[in-house]
């Protein structure tokens, strides 16, 4: 088995999993900053930006992925040593479950908006929703899941001009072919349902609660996945940090929020 990461920078180890179907893609500029403080590992679970992009790929377990990230700490960390764990959307799912599984090799874990559905008293609705904008995609196509994804996360209902796209010339079902060749269509066939239905090991977080961070984005107030690291911070006792930017703020800030994780990971003074 072959895991796949890269890795720039000096100093204590990081470890970033990245979201939706593990593709690093965008990251160039969050790693560089963060590379001046840490040894930056950035795990591709999937080896999506290594050439594996359009290959068969089965429904995802967020097992495979915290177990990929648990080899990848093997190969990199120094013998004795512990990593700083950073994970957003999908990967922030992969980053809880490692530090669940392998809490002696983590120093602190910050989970940037992790949907995981079980911690919400509206969970198997939440979770029928995410498996509806599968279904989506699969039916009419990315622009008509993207819009059912889009109504789900901010919790309203479709707009009539998302439904109008719904039904417009564009909407038309992706090949198997299809599926396979892009990673927006990799999350939403092979990651999202799986991710989603992920049942997080509370006790055992809650003993780590003084490691773990529960990141939310300040653009996502009122939004679910702002609701679900509320409650799953609160079910933890962990500390819950609001982040620059919304659910994909690491990309939309990536110097305001590279210098908020920084301090997260490190507290100054």
């Amino acid at each position: 088995m072959s895991d796949h990461y890269d890795v720039r920078g000096t100093g204590p180890v990081l470890l970033i999993i990245p979201g939706g179907a593990g593709h690093p893609m965008g990251l160039e500029n969050p790693t560089a900053l963060l590379s001046e403080h840490f040894t930056v590992v950035t795990y591709d679970p999937l080896g999506l930006a290594h050439g594996q992009l359009g290959k068969p790929v089965e429904e995802q377990r967020v097992e495979w992925w915290s177990e990929g990230a648990a080899r990848v700490l093997e190969e990199v960390l120094p013998e004795g040593d512990s990593a700083y764990v950073f994970g957003t959307s999908a990967g922030a799912v992969a980053a809880l479950d490692l530090a669940s599984r392998h809490p002696g090799r983590l120093r602190h874990v910050v989970a940037h908006e992790p949907p995981v559905m079980a911690v919400l008293p509206d969970a198997e609705r939440q979770r029928a929703m995410f498996t509806e904008v599968r279904d989506t995609y699969r039916a009419r196509g990315v622009e008509a899941a993207s819009a059912h994804m889009t109504a789900g996360l901010e919790e309203r209902p479709l707009t009539q001009q998302e439904l109008d796209k719904e039904s417009g010339a564009a909407a038309q079902p992706p090949s198997s072919t299809d599926e396979l060749e892009t990673p927006m269509g990799i999350s939403l066939t092979r990651v999202l349902v799986p991710f989603t239905s992920y049942v997080p090991d509370l006790t055992t977080l809650s003993a780590l609660s003084p490691r773990l961070t529960v990141g939310m984005g300040i653009d996502s107030t009122g939004q679910l996945l702002h609701r679900t690291g509320t409650f799953l911070a609160r079910r933890t006792g962990s500390a819950a940090r609001q982040f620059p930017g919304g659910h994909l703020g690491l990309l939309t800030h990536p110097v305001e929020f590279a210098a908020r994780l920084r301090e997260t990971l490190v507290p100054v003074g």
